[in-house]
């Protein structure tokens, strides 16, 4: 067993993570004791629970993280997932001049926090694609809870070699569409066949990023640009397609439509280069 305090730049609201992590049912929170527990797998592959909680405040954030193994893997990957090491006071002041400087009031300190593996959040992605986002939750259970792994009590996602092997009636009995289950399988298949290296995306820009997994069938912009901010933690994502996002423009500037593509563009441009929390912080606002 090991332990580990850490202490990050402020401000950093780890009560608001907690908030946004609770809303997936498959994410083990702990809201009174202020803390959530991490499946990661490790290099073998193997599960690692790793449990992080809150030891001190949006002002004064400070962290106990705790594990059985691996300590030095485990914790690269909950600086990663949980951000520590960007400072969010650049991104607040910057929006402090903007139109949304209401919202990043109201939210300030929320980090964009990580799915817990790339593959998780592609796999996901896949899942939410044009789902109410109640259902989606649900199948997204149902699927990690068919052919994933639990651990002390802890869901993980299975690996994609597990879902390679599946039939697509496998998932079509779980409430998936053809297409769905085709895109799911197939898109395991690619990773566990190494025809898609998930490893070489973290090197690689936005925009190759998005030319490479744009020619997978089932994957569009929406789902690499959700791939892009919450399995990479990429800063300048803005998805205009996504459905949340128009809803949380027409209520905040109070507009009797829901705005087109273009008109979100343009109001998009004084938020760059942080257009993902722009992103999270107008979903925050309606969630």
């Amino acid at each position: 067993m090991w332990k580990e305090k850490v202490s990050v730049t402020p401000p950093y609201h780890f009560d608001r993570v907690l908030d946004r992590l609770s809303l997936d049912p498959l994410n083990a929170v702990d809201r009174e004791a202020r803390e959530v527990r991490v499946p990661i797998r490790n290099q073998a592959g193997d599960v690692c629970i790793v449990k992080v909680q809150a030891l001190g405040h949006a002002g004064e954030p400070e962290f106990l993280v705790s594990g059985e193994t691996d300590q030095g893997e485990m914790m690269k990957e909950i600086k990663r997932i949980f951000q520590w090491e960007n400072h969010l006071q650049d991104v607040l002041d910057h929006f402090s001049k903007t139109s949304l400087s209401a919202i990043f009031e109201e939210h300030a300190g929320t980090p964009l926090v990580l799915d817990y593996s790339v593959y998780n959040c592609m796999m996901k992605c896949i899942i939410h694609q044009q789902l109410n986002l109640s259902f989606a939750y649900t199948l997204t259970e149902r699927f990690v809870h068919a052919f994933g792994e639990q651990k002390d009590g802890v869901w993980c996602y299975p690996k994609p070699e597990t879902i390679a092997e599946l039939d697509y009636q496998d998932l079509r009995d779980l409430q998936f569409s053809m297409r769905k289950a085709e895109y799911t399988i197939d898109t395991s298949r690619m990773i566990a066949e190494g025809t898609l290296s998930l490893s070489e995306l973290p090197h690689m820009a936005d925009e190759d990023i998005m030319k490479k997994l744009i020619k997978i069938r089932g994957i569009g912009p929406w789902t690499v640009q959700n791939v892009l901010m919450f399995g990479l933690g990429r800063p300048n994502l803005f998805p205009l397609a996504d459905i949340g996002l128009q809803n949380a423009i027409k209520r905040h500037f109070q507009l009797n439509d829901k705005p087109a593509k273009d008109v979100m563009l343009a109001m998009s441009k004084e938020w760059e280069p942080y257009l993902s929390y722009a992103s999270l912080y107008l979903w925050r606002s309606i969630e």
